[in-house]
């Protein structure tokens, strides 16, 4: 018997299924090509310790969307933080040239006109601005100048107040975890539902808290509310200016210094036993964090040699002190007579805070994600001699001895200071980066001084465009009309067959 041939209909339908296909994908790729590419925007946050450089990117088509901005780059600034270079006329601005020259290269020259450009200043600016608002003025106007000889949109340079460092640094966390808004498969912005995570930032010279609270805030200075995407968000924000890493090991060996007399030569509990180093008082006192251990008169000049004792108890004693816990004028009290609302929820630590846990694992080999596994490492660390931590990490030599005064400090900050317990300590997640971006406040606030964080909720996306749309509806009802005068041509060719046969 002779095999029956396939229908021409049936490759016609599918001849017209594979172009409906290809003229789909040729649409999708015009679309792509005829989008106008992407915006970018770059900020410098200028910390007390250093400076760095983020450059973010967005689809240009979609400036009042959200979930869509990007870390594009990042470039650390050799030397310190321009506070550092107060008195050295254009020298922090001249520290930011390899990093611009960088950015140059990293955005399309095209673009180069349309990218704001903000530098934001934290703690060691502000404690500079303290002691000399002239020459805090003076390095703001330096740094703009700089921008200013670069082909970008410079917005301006301003210094951070302590509320506002902590709520962009939340902002920062919460829209990198996608906690305010998520884009679906369909083409829909929906709110995932989710709990806010609290943010905990651990700088050089300052350290701020903030969570989102249903508590009653008792100091409003403390209080923020931010409206984004339709909901309301209460924040509790508290910037402790002064407990930064770096000035909190400066107050400690001034308070050690101060208790044992001013001598030539002083013990550190926290220093590593038989380490020794020599530095100048002016070193020591030339911050106003330690201005009320600095003594009646001393010769600036003069050496100071610090003998190490890693003593843990000691050396906590001594951190201890270097906080105020004595007396609350409020319903409760973190420290310094500062309130703070009960710690709730999920949190996520940054900055110094992920170095020093991350150290505190690596060189003890404890999981620390507990209130005793902290105390556990750090008694670890402080009975560690210098020559043993150099064995584990020779590239931290220069920090080596700090280590257990930093890791005595964050124990009394978050047990004792913030109130968290073993419960609540659990939850706490230790981050550099969420995704491809760097943890901080700089992400926050670009967004928030970009409009890119509207404050009511985003309505429907199609994916496609609507003559892709119009196009593809199109192929599906002459495809559909195909198959359907197949069907009735196949149905009227069995009935005319099964006639004939019946016939003979």
């Amino acid at each position: 018997m002779a095999q029956r041939s396939a229908h021409p209909v049936v490759p016609i339908a599918l001849l017209l299924f594979g172009l409906a296909a290809i003229l789909l994908l040729t649409i999708r790729t015009e679309d792509v090509q005829e989008r106008p590419g992407f915006m970018y925007g770059i900020v410098l946050d200028a910390g007390s310790s250093h400076t760095a450089l983020y450059i973010y990117k967005w689809p240009a088509d979609k400036q009042n969307g959200t979930g869509v901005v990007t870390q594009h780059r990042e470039c650390h600034v050799k030397g310190g933080g321009i506070s550092s270079y107060a008195g050295q006329q254009g020298a922090a601005g001249q520290s930011l040239e390899a990093c611009l020259e960088q950015a140059v290269k990293d955005i399309p020259k095209e673009k180069h006109h349309v990218t704001p450009v903000y530098l934001g200043a934290t703690a060691g600016m502000r404690l500079l601005h303290l002691f000399s608002e002239e020459q805090s003025n003076q390095i703001l106007q330096e740094v703009g100048r700089k921008i200013q000889s670069y082909p970008f949109s410079f917005q301006g340079a301003a210094i951070l107040s302590g509320r506002e460092e902590g709520a962009y640094g939340w902002v920062t966390v919460n829209y990198l975890l996608e906690n305010f808004i998520k884009y679906g498969f369909v083409g829909h912005w929906f709110s995932p539902g989710r709990p806010t995570v609290g943010a905990l930032d651990f700088g050089g010279a300052s350290t701020q808290i903030t969570f989102a609270t249903q508590e009653e805030v008792e100091d409003k200075q403390d209080m923020m509310k931010l409206r984004l995407y339709g909901q309301e968000y209460s924040l509790y924000t508290h910037s402790f200016l002064c407990y930064g890493q770096d000035q909190v090991l400066k107050r400690l060996l001034a308070h050690i210094a101060q208790s044992q007399g001013y001598p030539g030569s002083v013990d550190h509990p926290c220093y590593p036993a038989g380490h020794s180093r020599t530095l100048k008082f002016s070193s020591i006192f030339n911050s106003p964090c330690t201005a009320k251990y600095k003594p009646g008169s001393y010769d600036p000049r003069a050496s100071l040699t610090v003998q190490g004792g890693g003593h843990y108890e000691h050396c906590l004693g001594n951190v201890s002190e270097i906080f105020s816990f004595d007396s609350c004028p409020f319903s409760q009290c973190s420290f310094d007579k500062v309130f703070q609302p009960n710690v709730s929820g999920s949190y996520m630590a940054f900055s110094a805070f992920f170095y020093i846990h991350s150290f505190l694992q690596h060189i003890t080999n404890i999981t620390v994600s507990t209130p005793s596994q902290l105390e556990e490492a750090a008694r670890a660390v402080c009975r560690m001699s210098f020559s043993e931590m150099l064995l584990v990490a020779p590239e931290q030599k220069v920090r080596l001895q700090d280590y257990c005064a930093s890791s005595v400090f964050v124990k009394v900050l978050m047990l004792r200071g913030y109130g968290f317990d073993e419960t609540s300590f659990s939850r706490i997640s230790f981050q550099k980066k969420a995704g491809d971006a760097s943890v901080g406040w700089a992400l926050g606030y670009m967004l928030s001084l970009s409009n890119l964080l509207p404050a009511e909720t985003v309505g429907l996306r199609k994916a496609l465009t609507p003559g892709a749309w119009g196009t593809l509806i199109f192929l599906f009802v002459l495809l559909l009309t195909t198959v359907l005068v197949f069907i009735l041509f196949r149905t009227c060719g069995g009935k005319k067959k099964g006639s004939s046969e019946s016939t003979i």
